[in-house]
């Protein structure tokens, strides 16, 4: 007679061997294989100026983390975690430093492992403060007053340029445009806005100017608050001061009014060259502005059309929203590519596992001008770049933005300097 081969079900063996619940154990001796559990979230805490007068600067480097995020997750996560995907926990700091904190504090309650943003250099000091006291991993994407890292935080990290370093840039391409078009200005005005990152940033230009050797006298320096609806005075008083050139530290909604003003009011200029600050090449004041802002120069970091990442990126955020990847958005897009990073080699959400794994940050392809990003014992990028960029004429208002200098990035041979008038552009 044939014996009966005793067969054991799911339960009975669950409930033998005692793997009841253990859903991340996978066992493969003759009965069916448990589920195993999904790869850990991590989370991550993006503070921004989604509202305010930086708005459309902050909307944009939201939707480049976000996109970055997405582009993580969807090729296997953070792959030494066992596939773990980044979660982007949301906060707008609403253009206010205060606000940026208390976002910060409340996505670190959320569960953030770290803190990413917030292109304002107030808020970011603000946040660095929290983030050393709670002991999270802060990567600033955009924000660049060398006061924030000066401070001996263990837990800051600066992938943007330092204003230091930008005002360096700004002085070596002055020059050179100088030298190559034969045309010295004598007399200049400084336009700033008021906050911690305008007043830093003109005032370090001012002193950097007044050293470089170049006879141009600043003979006005114009500053007004962030967010300002009128400039008609203060370009009133530019004109009364009979500049050759204007060095302006703006904001997009600034730089549209300056522009503006100065047309109406027929100031004569040999150009405008922007030392180092936003308002002069986002999709919107070139849209505004159209040939009024033709031939202005801007030093800045910027992005390297010749990078593999860049082009794949920047293609992605034209399909999803319709405009390119500028400085701001691509280093906002860099900041996670940093952060996963550091993940990757940390294997650890621990932060002081994370602090480790930054300072050994040495990522030589990515989509901005500059060299591998690396941090110095401040937590400062000491790859970062910038490139001089000039907004010229062309069909496509989305290739407008031209780099001119290094050579190795240029996309157009010729810089216009001076440039016709403002009322003389047809």
């Amino acid at each position: 007679m044939a014996v009966k081969k005793k067969t054991m079900d799911r339960r009975s063996f669950i409930k033998k061997t005692g793997l009841l619940g253990i859903g991340a154990v996978a066992v493969n001796f003759g009965v069916p294989t448990l589920l195993r559990a999904a790869p850990k979230t991590i989370k991550i805490g993006s503070v921004q100026p989604v509202t305010g007068p930086l708005a459309v600067i902050g909307q944009g480097q939201r939707r480049a983390n976000l996109m970055a995020v997405d582009y993580i997750n969807a090729n296997g996560g953070i792959k030494s975690m066992g596939g773990a995907k980044l979660e982007l926990l949301l906060g707008d700091s609403e253009t206010k430093p205060a606000v940026g904190r208390t976002e910060a504090d409340r996505l670190i309650n959320n569960g953030a492992s770290l803190i990413v943003g917030p292109f304002q250099s107030g808020a970011a000091m603000a946040i660095a403060t929290l983030c050393e006291q709670r002991q999270v991993p802060f990567v600033m994407d955009v924000a660049a007053l060398d006061a924030i890292t000066k401070k001996g935080y263990k837990y800051t990290f600066r992938v943007f340029i330092t204003a230091g370093a930008l005002i360096g840039g700004a002085i070596k391409y002055l020059k050179m445009v100088t030298e190559s078009s034969g045309v010295m200005p004598k007399r200049a005005v400084v336009t700033n806005t008021a906050d911690p990152f305008g007043k830093g940033m003109s005032g370090g230009f001012i002193k950097f100017l007044q050293k470089s050797g170049l006879p141009i006298e600043i003979v006005e320096r114009v500053q007004f608050p962030l967010g300002i609806k009128d400039l008609s005075a203060e370009v009133a008083k530019i004109k009364a001061a009979r500049p050759d050139i204007i060095f302006p530290v703006s904001r997009p909604g600034d730089s549209v009014l300056l522009v503006r003003e100065l047309f109406k009011q027929r100031v004569e200029l040999m150009g405008i060259f922007g030392p180092g600050s936003p308002g002069w090449y986002e999709q919107e004041v070139i849209k505004d502005l159209g040939k009024l802002l033709h031939y202005v120069m801007v030093n800045l970091p910027w992005i390297n059309p010749t990078s593999p990442i860049y082009n794949r990126a920047n293609a992605d955020y034209l399909k999803k929203h319709g405009r390119f990847l500028d400085t701001n958005s691509a280093y906002a897009y860099t900041g996670i590519l940093v952060i996963a990073d550091v993940l990757e080699r940390a294997a650890s959400t621990k932060p002081d596992d994370i602090v480790a794994a930054l300072k050994k940050t040495n990522i030589a392809d990515h989509p901005l001008v500059g060299g591998p990003i690396k941090f110095d014992a401040k937590g400062d990028n000491t790859g970062a770049r910038t490139a001089l960029i000039q907004i010229q004429p062309d069909n496509d208002p989305l290739k407008k933005a031209k780099i001119l200098l290094p050579k190795k990035f240029a996309q157009s041979d010729k810089i216009v300097f001076p440039a016709p008038q403002l009322w003389e552009r047809g």
